[in-house]
């Protein structure tokens, strides 16, 4: 935040994204946005103090361990051990540094822990399957876990879903948040899952799916995967305007 040559407050504003960037909210082959999709058109708020500084994250918050997903139990969980990196960066193509990237995934035999998860697959005494992690000075971050298993979910006949890890990100404001999936390259379900396929641009599908890094792969440890993630950026600094009594 900064001020004109009037000695005015002017906060950044954040770029709406382009209708055409996501997934719509309604796709009829993904059976359940059928029920949570919005029946009226979404209504943008206006981007006000609160929304634009807050809230904060501080080093405090996150444990030494949080990134590591085999390493938060008593034993190592099954499957094969994997690094996931990458590097978080605006729409401007510069990087986020020390915002909060969260994820969470099913463990090696496709199963969650979670209540409402009852497939018969083994739940991994080892693997909660939940990790977080702030990027460095560069955007960068980094986790260790294991390899996902595919699991059935009952879209549609016989319906899998490939292995994937959940994203959540925040930007650099709370207004930023953005909720993706990763896949992994070569995933012989891609043809038949529906949230893959609802992204219509087949670029930015191909966004979805990490690379493997071989030369980050870690001899006889672990194989690694480079997932970059771009968020909006900013566009333009409005003056706060008369209405804007947050501050």
């Amino acid at each position: 935040m900064t001020r004109d040559s009037g000695a005015r407050l002017v906060l950044p504003s954040y770029r709406r994204d382009d209708v055409e960037a996501h997934p719509p909210l309604l796709s009829p082959g993904y059976r359940s946005t059928v029920a949570r999709a919005p029946a009226q058109p979404l209504v943008h708020l206006p981007q006000r103090l609160t929304e634009i500084t807050g809230p904060l994250l501080g080093d405090g918050r996150i444990g030494d361990l949080d990134h590591d997903l085999t390493r938060q139990h008593d034993g190592e969980p099954q499957g094969q051990r994997i690094i996931v990196h990458g590097r978080v960066r605006d729409g401007d193509g510069r990087a986020v540094p020390h915002t909060l990237v969260e994820i969470w995934q099913a463990n090696a035999a496709g199963r969650y822990r979670h209540a409402a998860d009852t497939w018969p697959a083994p739940i991994d005494p080892h693997f909660t399957g939940v990790g977080r992690a702030r990027t460095d000075a560069d955007g960068r971050y980094e986790f260790v876990t294991v390899l996902p298993g595919a699991y059935p979910w009952r879209n549609h006949d016989n319906a899998w879903r490939p292995a994937h890890i959940h994203f959540s990100l925040f930007g650099r404001a709370f207004t930023q948040r953005l909720v993706t999936q990763m896949y992994f390259p070569g995933d012989p379900l891609f043809f038949q899952d529906p949230i893959f396929n609802s992204v219509r641009d087949p670029q930015a599908r191909e966004r979805m799916v990490a690379r493997y890094d071989h030369d980050a792969t870690r001899p006889e440890w672990a194989l690694a995967y480079a997932f970059d993630i771009v968020l909006r950026g900013r566009e333009a600094t409005p003056f706060e305007d008369e209405d804007d009594h947050d501050d």
